[in-house]
């Protein structure tokens, strides 16, 4: 089987993305299915293992990208989930089911250490995918394994959201868009940053009830306070990491939680740990989530038709020019690489 694919070949680095034709089996394992992929989305994570920031050591060469959309081509002779035809989401950690995960669930995720999503054809266990949602289209549902995952978990699983609970977002990418619209769902107030205003202003179309430009508001934590009759908030969606985790802190409420996602502004820094003792916050990392996870997910995205914040959709010979349009933060959601 001819399997065209986009792989990091030789050392790191975005001129060392190649498009090349892979020779692989077409034989299946027993519980292992094929599935013809159309779209993937991008995340600051792929960007970062391109690169060779995210993983120095990752093996190479390697197919990038851990969020993928399909359709199932072929499955082996033990399958019982799907069948040909069927429209599937591959999980990000492939043997991370349900619960907790130890770390070699952790070391099954695609895109590093494992082959990912930027590839015509992926071959899966029939547990390593989910039912893509009915009303979405796959590259609208291609944004759902990661930051779609990741946001849920941080709002429903982490948050401990109840209707009138205030959420602070950093930023406007997938993550933090997500998050709105999954604490809009649950009856939260949300507040949401960025520098600026137009994409403020489209934040508010889905439901941002207050909103900072924090270029001309650089002490936007007071505004959080003042937004929330100065309690602070109840969750913070922290996608800066290090260079805004310190104003987090002063803006989120005593025993509130701060959901520690991306590490956009800085992964290291001086910070003083005294507001997360004297105030019993609770920082949370959040690593996206299980295959039970992504289904619950799932079926709130149904039931409420939830609709994916899409920025842009490149074509499969773009796959570059995608990735440096990702860097450059202009985004308003997520960025697709779409082939049919």
């Amino acid at each position: 089987m001819k399997n065209k694919v986009w792989e990091i070949q030789g050392s790191f680095g975005i001129q060392n993305l190649k498009e090349t034709e892979r020779d692989e089996s077409e034989s299946l394992a027993p519980k292992e299915v094929l599935v013809r992929l159309t779209a993937t989305s991008l995340n600051y994570r792929d960007y970062l293992m391109v690169i060779g920031t995210y993983n120095p050591r990752q093996k190479l060469p390697l197919v990038p990208c851990s969020d993928g959309a399909g359709v199932v081509e072929a499955v082996g002779s033990e399958v019982t989930l799907w069948k040909k035809g069927d429209r599937v989401l591959p999980i990000f950690a492939q043997k991370w089911l349900d619960g907790a995960p130890n770390m070699d669930k952790l070391r099954s995720t695609l895109g590093g250490p494992n082959d990912g999503c930027l590839a015509q054809y992926g071959k899966f266990s029939e547990e390593g995918l989910v039912a893509t949602p009915s009303h979405l289209t796959d590259k609208e549902a291609a944004t759902l394994g990661c930051a779609g995952l990741t946001a849920y978990n941080a709002v429903v699983n982490f948050g401990g959201i109840e209707p009138g609970s205030d959420v602070l977002c950093l930023g406007t990418g997938g993550v933090s868009l997500f998050a709105l619209q999954f604490a809009k769902m649950m009856g939260a107030r949300v507040i949401i940053t960025s520098s600026n205003d137009e994409k403020l202003a489209r934040a508010k179309t889905l439901g941002a009830d207050e909103t900072i430009n924090y270029t001309t508001k650089s002490n936007w934590e007071r505004d959080v306070r003042k937004h929330t009759k100065m309690a602070g908030a109840d969750l913070i969606i922290e996608v800066g990491g290090a260079g805004t985790m310190q104003k987090s802190m002063m803006s989120v409420k005593p025993y509130g939680t701060i959901a520690l996602i991306g590490v956009l502004a800085g992964g290291e820094s001086s910070l003083s740990l005294y507001p997360i003792l004297m105030q019993g916050v609770k920082v949370q990392g959040v690593i996206v989530g299980s295959r039970a996870d992504f289904e619950k997910m799932n079926r709130a995205i149904e039931q409420n038709k939830m609709k994916p914040v899409v920025d842009k959709v490149f074509g499969w010979e773009e796959v570059p020019e995608a990735l440096e349009y990702l860097q450059t933060g202009k985004h308003f959601g997520k960025v697709v690489v779409s082939w049919e």
